[in-house]
């Protein structure tokens, strides 16, 4: 009971069924047979299997990935001298904001890194924008594990840190829908919202790169990141993807940049195809 507790994403599997339930017959309720709400607005249903497929393998990858971040985090914890004490509540909002902030910083990373992005861009891949491209996760989560190994040296013990990013991650299902207009001003303008979050899922020059939110759209504020949605985006890649194969979705990507590294003849090209921009190309 105590390591369920301590991993809210599974408390939470009911809530993302209702809510997709809820979704969809908000949409069939909107759908007046037109573009705009029916094709544009609704769920694929391929598009929906390939997420909810692409869900399922997340949680089993993360079951393992996790237990072996654990223990290396705890052997870090073990190392320093600091500690924070988890029965007070200051520690919660520390951890809280040290972990959304790191969370930004993974997110904006792993746009601007090619090998980063060749594990994150599944996430992007669906032309659709619900509550089943919010499972739509990736199975590579190798350099977001890293991104947290400042926090056991910091004191944090490692299952608050796990559970604290349980909770971001939590929080980031429910800014993946149409149905949910702008908010009250203060709100958006503190906390991600769906429409922030729109615009990340944006394809549009504009929009490229903007919004990585956790919870707190403060970090783009101050960072230089932010844009606000505007007209409705196009979601999806900016070469979209043709397949709904999981593992196509999933590894693609992966797969295109080891073979640009193999066939590249100098130093400078490889480590380009690794660590530049995605895009990038040596006549770039």
């Amino acid at each position: 009971m105590e390591s369920l507790l301590r991993e809210p994403t599974l408390l939470a599997v009911p809530f993302f069924v209702l809510f997709i339930g809820l979704e969809l017959l908000s949409l069939r309720l909107l759908d007046d047979g037109e573009e705009s709400a029916g094709a544009l607005m609704g769920y694929e249903r391929r598009d929906a299997r390939a997420s909810l497929s692409m869900g399922v393998g997340s949680v089993v990858v993360n079951v393992v990935v996790r237990a072996a971040a654990l223990v290396a985090y705890t052997a870090l914890y073990a190392v320093t001298p600091l500690r924070l004490d988890p029965h007070r509540w200051w520690t919660w909002v520390v951890a809280l904001l040290l972990v959304d902030l790191l969370w930004y910083s993974y997110h904006r990373s792993s746009h601007r890194i090619r090998v980063l992005w060749a594990m994150h861009q599944a996430h992007h891949s669906s032309v659709h924008f619900n509550y089943t491209t919010a499972l739509r996760q990736k199975w590579n989560p190798w350099g977001e594990l890293l991104f947290w190994v400042p926090l056991p040296l910091l004191g944090l013990p490692p299952w608050m840190i796990f559970f604290v990013f349980s909770l971001n991650l939590v929080y980031q299902f429910w800014v993946h829908t149409e149905t949910i207009p702008k908010l009250w001003r203060p709100v958006e303008l503190v906390f991600n919202t769906p429409s922030h979050h729109r615009v990340h899922h944006a394809s549009e020059p504009r929009y490229l790169d903007k919004n990585y939110a956790g919870i707190l759209i403060v970090w783009d504020r101050l960072f230089g990141t932010f844009c606000e949605e505007q007209e409705r985006p196009t979601y999806g890649l900016t070469h979209p993807v043709t397949t709904f194969n999981p593992f196509r979705l999933q590894y693609g990507e992966l797969a295109l940049m080891v073979r640009q590294v193999r066939s590249a003849r100098r130093w400078r090209d490889r480590l380009g195809y690794l660590f530049a921009p995605p895009g990038w190309s040596p006549e770039a």
